[in-house]
């Protein structure tokens, strides 16, 4: 192994062993630990409507950093982890969760891509189907050459090896 090599396989395994830059400030932190884990087991569990694929916990956006204090804030007040998640979500909407229920208001959003893979096998189905049964990429069948249109095609044929 070169040098070179050896400096980037260094350098990448400490990249690949670093934990992910989380968004918390240390100023939104609580001084009991226990707390702070939970709001961080809490902040794990909701979407930051900003970034939209990250928690609150690992999202630098400010409404998310909002979010923090507000979970925190509901934690320290008395709020069972239960509660704290039934206010913020009576506040954003069932969106806010990573994870949403499934009740009517969310069943499109689950049931979605199993309607859209469906249709598309549908679909593939119909085509290859419709393709197999002889039909051209217009969807009209190629019918066979009349008597005639043969002879014309064989005078032409000949025509052209003069």
């Amino acid at each position: 192994m070169t040098r070179h090599a050896a400096v980037f396989a260094l350098v990448l395994a400490f990249a690949l062993a670093a934990p992910p830059a989380g968004g918390a400030d240390p100023s939104e932190m609580l001084e009991d630990p226990a707390l702070e884990k939970r709001a961080q087991e809490i902040g794990r569990e909701l979407r930051c409507l900003v970034c939209q694929n990250e928690s609150i916990e690992d999202s630098n956006a400010e409404l998310a950093s909002d979010m923090r204090v507000l979970v925190r804030d509901r934690l320290k007040t008395g709020d069972d982890d239960r509660e704290v998640v039934d206010y913020v979500v009576s506040r954003y909407g069932d969106y806010v969760l990573l994870k949403p229920p499934v009740k009517p208001q969310t069943l499109l959003l689950w049931a979605g891509p199993v309607i859209l893979m469906v249709i598309g096998l549908i679909g593939m189905f119909a085509f290859y189907r419709h393709r197999a049964a002889g039909a051209g990429p217009t969807g009209a069948v190629d019918p066979a050459l009349s008597d005639a249109e043969r002879r014309r095609l064989e005078k032409i044929l000949e025509d052209g090896d003069r």
